[in-house]
Order: C-alpha cells, then structure tokens, then sequence
C-alpha cells in the first residue's frame, strides 16, 4: 500500500518558518518608539534586523550540511533556537537582552528557512511536494504580515513588552508542534545515488549518476550525486543550482530593498508613512497568496523559465512606473504587483532545488538563501546610497531584474523533468 502524505509536518514546519520572521520583524514598524524605550539610536534598533541577513550569509552553507547530516535534529534545534531567542528578549527591559535574543534567534533562522525542501521530500508524496514547498514558503512571508499586524496592535513604547511576549508565545506553541510532528522520521527519503564509476577522467561532480527519485534531468544537467562530505561539493558541481544561485540575487534583492526604503523614496512624493506602511503589508499579502498558488500551477505546467520571465519583467516595469510616476496610487498599483509576482519566485526555484538534488537538499536550498540575502545585502545597499534621489533609485531597482531575464531564459534549457508517474512510498529510514 502506497504511503500516505504527513501534513502535520508541513503545518508545524509552517508555523515555525512563520515564528522566525515575526521575530526578525518584531521592530520593522515601531522603530522610533522601540528607539525611545530602550535609549538607543534607530539605527540600533535597526542592527535587529540587520543581524538576521547578516548572519545568514555566514551560516547558510554549515546548516545545509547539518540539515543533510541530521535532517530532524537540526530542524527541530532551529525551532527551540528560535523560541529561546524570543523568550530571552524578555529577560530584561533593555537594549542588551533584545540584541542577545535576535542573535539566537538569527542562528537559528537558516536552520529553518534551509529545510523546506528537506521536510516536504521526507513527508510528502511526489505529488503534493510542490503544494508543500509553496505552503511552507508562504508561511514565511505570512509571518511578515504578523509582524506588520503586531506592530499595529502594539504601536506604543509601553506596549512593545505586550508584543514581545506575544511573540514569545507563538514561536514557543510552534516549536512544540514542530517537534511533535516530527518524533518519527518521514516515510520517504532523500534516495542516495549510486556510487560514481571508477573516475574515468573528465567528469564533474555534476554528471555523477543520477539519483533514483524523484525526477530525471534535462540533458547536461544530470541530478546530484551527494554524500554527506560532499554535499557542497555536489551541490555547487551542479549547473541548475549555480544558475538558481545566480538569478535568486535579482528578485531577492529588489525585495528587500522595496521592503527597507520605499517608504523613504515615496515620500517626497507626498506619500505618508502609514500609507506606505499599508502598501508594504499589501505588497506581503499579495506575495503570500501569489507563493500558496502560482508555484503549483507552474510546476503543472513546467512553466517555471516563463513565470521568472514574466515577474522580472513586471518588476522592472513596475519600479519605472514608480520612477516616472510616483504616487499613493501607483504605490499601491507596482508594489502589489512585486509582491504578487515575484515572491513566489523563492518556492519556484526552491522546488526546483527539491527536484534535482538528492541528499545534499538542505545545502543547495542554503546555497539559494545565502545568494538572496547576498542580494538583498548589495541592492539595499545601493539604493539606500540613492535614497535621496527616489527616481534613480527606482529605476536602478527597474534595471536590476532586467539583468536577471537572459538567465531566466535560458534556465529553461536547464530544467528537470518530471517522471510520467508518481515515486512508489519509500522505506522510512531514520534522518
């Protein structure tokens, strides 16, 4: 009898990837008045989020390899870690103890964000593995939306504990059933490839032999053939993953940027902070629905090089529209727009990840987070140099996914295929 799909996994997993960015964003909207509580600079409180994407970077590539060494340990730490940061932020009304809670909880962040294509290729059959990824990446940018909507609720300096222990209590209950759906290990397992040829001369790491499941790959881009101390090796030999690794800097980027300094840059068009807080939480609504729905209806369709091709372009008009005409309404028009397209290009190109590696999963999908924060680092950057001229600011964010299209064009040369018919249940082996 063919094993059935475990949910629950997805559920707790979604939770959990939901809990890390509440945490990272718990003071994305209450900046000054955290500021003013805690006696610090804005640009302190800053520095708790910037620690996320920063130690992210560092940390990617070593959780990679910890989630494909010890897929539910690592997971199920990345939780607790996540849960012990937020609870620790209430351990003292200061500065002190907010910083030494967001650096737990950033370690634990790539533990995390690493295993969505790890937990839905353990617990999900063939066939619901791109729902899964989509649901498990929508779940995160879901936790953004929680973090705007907390910051609303408890907009005042005296009310930043209230929000603080709220906060600590969502990721608590989602470590709990996190580690509760995952007391057994998945039915299914990523298929160790079989052991390379005696090394004839010439071949890469890439075109070792392919692994028995899930898919078959396009020509010239045969699956990994990962062992535990070369996944990174593996992982990176492979062409798709570096040219995922590449186009990921573009949308991650302009994300990220939107998201730190559009509020800046409409300003002087007579666009007000709280309206363009509003347009961030609807560009993030929008980014959710898009990632729970257009990824599956893609990878029906094996439409993935189009759909990059189509959010990039949108993108890149949509920030020149921005730039010739800045407004409320043209706010609301491009950046919803952003968000309802290009998010979804993360679960796009992480189950693509899922498809085409084997047990060195968790290292490419680090491999993927570490370029889009890599991205998301270099553009915020650069436009944060142009805040005080929005219009070359805008169009540098319209040039940057137009870079991406040629690369996202011919990805489709480059795609795994998939298998006419589902994977037969695997035997449960432990993580």
């Amino acid at each position: 009898m063919q094993t059935r799909s475990r949910w629950s996994a997805i559920v707790g997993y979604s939770l959990v990837g939901a809990a890390t960015q509440l945490v990272w964003l718990n003071f994305a909207g209450v900046t000054t008045v955290a500021a003013t509580r805690y006696h610090v600079s804005e640009s302190a409180i800053g520095w708790l989020a910037q620690v996320f994407p920063l130690l992210y970077v560092v940390l990617a590539i070593p959780c990679g390899l910890a989630l494909d060494r010890w897929f539910r340990p690592a997971l199920i730490a990345g939780a607790v870690l996540t849960a012990l940061g937020a609870t620790i932020r209430l351990a003292g009304d200061s500065y002190t103890w907010l910083l030494a809670g967001q650096i737990i909880a950033s370690i634990a962040q790539p533990l995390v964000l690493n295993a969505v294509t790890g937990i839905t290729g353990r617990y999900l059959t063939e066939k619901h593995r791109p729902t899964g990824i989509a649901t498990g990446t929508a779940s995160i940018f879901a936790g953004m939306v929680i973090a705007f909507l907390l910051s609303a609720i408890f907009p005042t300096a005296t009310a930043l504990p209230t929000m603080l222990l709220v906060t600590a209590i969502f990721t608590i209950a989602a470590a709990a059933v996190l580690t509760f759906a995952l007391r057994t290990p998945g039915p299914f397992s990523p298929a160790p490839s079989a052991p390379a040829p005696a090394a004839a001369p010439g071949p890469s790491p890439a075109s070792a032999a392919p692994r028995p499941s899930p898919a078959s790959a396009a020509p010239g881009t045969a699956p990994i053939a990962a062992t535990t101390r070369g996944n990174l090796a593996a992982a990176w030999g492979d062409p798709l993953i570096r040219r995922l690794c590449v186009l990921a800097i573009f949308p991650f980027g302009v994300f990220v940027a939107i998201s730190t300094f559009a509020q800046a840059l409409l300003e002087p068009a007579g666009v007000s902070g709280t309206t363009a807080s509003t347009i961030l939480l609807v560009n993030v609504i929008a980014g959710v629905l898009g990632s729970a729905t257009i990824p599956i209806f893609v990878a029906r369709h094996q439409a993935e090089s189009r759909l990059l091709i189509t959010s990039l372009a949108t993108t890149a008009a949509a920030c020149a529209l921005l730039a010739i005409a800045p407004s409320a309404a043209t706010g609301y028009l491009s950046i919803t727009l952003i968000g309802l397209l290009l998010l979804p290009a993360l679960p796009i190109v992480l189950e693509l990840v899922e498809r085409q590696t084997g047990e060195a999963e968790g290292t490419a999908a680090g491999l993927i987070w570490m370029s889009g924060n890599l991205g998301g680092l270099l553009v915020a950057t650069a436009v944060g140099l142009l805040v005080h001229h929005p219009t070359t600011a805008f169009l540098t964010m319209a040039a940057i996914p137009l870079l991406a299209i040629p690369g996202a064009h011919t990805l489709r040369h480059h795609l795994p295929t998939k298998p006419p018919t589902p994977n037969p249940a695997a035997t449960p082996t432990p993580d």
